[in-house]
C-alpha cells in the first residue's frame, strides 16, 4: 500500500508502521524524550534537550522497487550531541552502532575508516536528482569534478547506509547538498567514532542540522572539500 507524500517521495505503511512501532518503543523507555521523526515530524517531550532522531525505512524507493538496500536508523542526540546510534540495514542483517566515545561497531567487531590516501583509487557516493528533488544542474557540476578524480562514483539510495559504508571502510567518501537530519544523524556518530571526518559542506561542524554533508576519511577530506567547493 503506497500513497503519494510528494515529488518522487513515497511512503509505504512499513514506514508508518515500523515508525509507530519505535516511537512506542522509545518513548516507553525514555518518556521525556523528544523525538524528530521523518513521517511524524517533531514531536516535543518534557526535555527538549534530549532527542531520538528516528528515519523508519531509509531507502524507501528501493524497498518500493524490490531493491534490497535500505535500512531502519536511530540516534539519540543529548545536548546538541549525538551521543548513540544505530543502522540496521535488515535485508544483511548488518547492524551497526555507535556510542560516544566508544568507537562504531558492526555487530561486535570494531569498524574503522578506510586507509586510501589517493583520490584515484576512491569509490565515493552522493545521491541523484529525481523530479522535484535536489539541484540537477549543481548534482551535475558536482559529478563532473569528482568523477575525474575518483576510481568510482556510486548512487545507492539510502544515505543511512552510504555513511554506515563510509565507516565500515566500504567507500571512501559521501556527500549530499539537501539532507535531512533524521537520514544522517546516526552516521555522523558511526563516522566520527570510526576516525572518519564529518561536517557541512562548507566546513561547518553541524551536518545533523546544517542541510548539507561532506563525510570521509581523514586522508580524503581536504581532497573532497576543495573538489566541490
Amino acid at each position: 500500500q503506497v500513497s503519494i507524500k510528494g515529488p518522487s517521495d513515497f511512503v509505504s505503511a512499513a514506514d508508518k508502521k515500523a515508525e509507530k512501532t519505535i516511537h512506542s518503543v522509545l518513548e516507553k523507555a525514555r518518556p521525556d524524550w523528544s523525538f524528530m521523526m521523518e513521517e511524524s515530524g517533531k514531536v516535543e517531550g518534557k526535555d527538549k534537550s534530549k532527542v531520538f532522531y528516528v528515519d523508519p525505512l531509509d531507502g524507501t524507493n528501493n524497498f518500493l522497487h524490490g531493491v534490497p538496500h535500505w535500512c531502519t536508523t536511530i540516534a539519540a542526540e543529548e545536548d546538541g550531541e549525538i551521543t548513540a546510534a544505530v543502522t540496521f540495514d535488515v535485508v544483511r542483517n548488518e547492524v551497526f552502532w555507535a556510542s560516544k566515545g566508544h568507537g562504531a561497531f558492526l555487530r561486535n567487531k570494531r569498524l574503522r575508516i578506510s586507509g586510501r590516501k589517493d583520490m584515484d583509487m576512491a569509490m565515493v557516493s552522493t545521491p541523484l536528482p529525481a523530479k522535484g528533488r535536489r539541484d540537477p544542474d549543481q548534482i551535475g557540476r558536482d559529478l563532473q569534478r569528482v568523477s575525474a578524480s575518483v576510481s568510482a562514483v556510486r548512487t545507492m539510495g539510502a544515505s543511512a547506509l552510504d555513511l554506515a559504508y563510509i565507516a565500515a571502510g566500504r567507500l571512501d567518501a559521501f556527500w549530499d547538498r539537501n539532507i535531512k537530519a533524521w537520514d544522517v544523524a546516526a552516521g555522523v556518530l558511526l563516522v566520527r567514532e570510526a576516525g572518519g571526518m564529518v561536517t557541512e559542506l562548507n566546513g561547518g561542524n553541524n551536518p545533523v542540522n546544517g542541510g548539507s554533508i561532506l563525510a570521509s576519511n581523514a586522508s580524503l577530506y581536504q581532497d573532497m572539500r576543495k573538489l566541490l567547493s
